[in-house]
């Protein structure tokens, strides 16, 4: 009685594995390599069409990983329809993972919020405060001015969820 031969890999499978094994090698040894590209968070924003903090303020978003969907109508509707107090206001509304963002909010605040889910209408910069995202740019010098990040109730109040001193 003969024996068949050993079963071999066919060259496709072969070649299946060796692409593999390198790809994982790749992805341990490089530090930039990556198993997928992190996907950008999109943000709906409602501003006067002629602000120009606000546009600065939508390219510091962007800049970090936002995706902006800007309506230039004003942002006073929104802001009453999303519940946000008039002594919470500033020059633009936003909205992102179903959560209200008033004014100048840094975008690591906005991830932060994103990333913890606090039971909460959202997050404020009340007015314009030189030094906040927008309000940095050249005409401002050097100057920042100390402001608070403001987590929101829904029952109206709000607490500083981060001081910026």
């Amino acid at each position: 009685m003969t024996l068949p031969p050993p079963l071999r890999p066919t060259t496709n499978r072969r070649r299946w594995l060796e692409r593999a094994a390198a790809a994982a090698v790749a992805t341990l040894l490089l530090p930039g390599a990556r198993a997928a590209a992190p996907t950008a968070t999109p943000l709906e924003v409602w501003k006067d069409p002629n602000c120009g903090c606000c546009a600065d303020w939508i390219t510091h978003m962007r800049a970090h990983g936002f995706t902006a969907t800007v309506h230039d109508s004003g942002n006073t509707a929104m802001r009453k329809r999303l519940g946000i107090a008039l002594k919470y206001g500033s020059c633009h509304t936003a909205l992102v993972g179903g959560y209200a963002i008033e004014g100048h909010v840094p975008a690591r605040e906005v991830q932060r919020l994103l990333r913890e889910r606090p039971k909460a209408l959202g997050l404020a910069v009340p007015g314009m405060p030189v030094g906040s995202p927008g309000m940095d740019g050249e005409a401002y010098g050097d100057r920042r001015d100390p402001y608070d990040v403001l987590l929101l109730a829904a029952d109206g109040s709000a607490s500083v969820y981060h001081a910026y001193r």
